[in-house]
């Protein structure tokens, strides 16, 4: 995640630790800057699972877990 805005990436890092979404496994740096390349000003959604990534524009925004409900277009 390191050509994220700072403040999004610390955004994006407390969200991580608030819904104690652990990293390891299928989560890397890439595939969050992948969802943001591939949002293109749509709402999408990259389900992982056992958490969610979701963007709109340019870079992700924010994570949810398995349950929470998310709008956008899966990848």
């Amino acid at each position: 995640m390191t050509n994220l805005p700072p403040a999004l990436r610390d955004h994006l890092f407390e969200r991580l630790r608030e819904r104690k979404i652990t990293t390891e496994g299928s989560l890397s740096a890439q595939s969050v800057e992948r969802v943001g390349a591939r949002c293109s000003g749509r709402a999408v959604v990259k389900d992982f699972g056992s958490f969610k990534i979701c963007g709109e524009g340019q870079f992700p925004k924010t994570f949810l877990l398995r349950d929470q409900s998310a709008k956008g277009s899966k990848l």
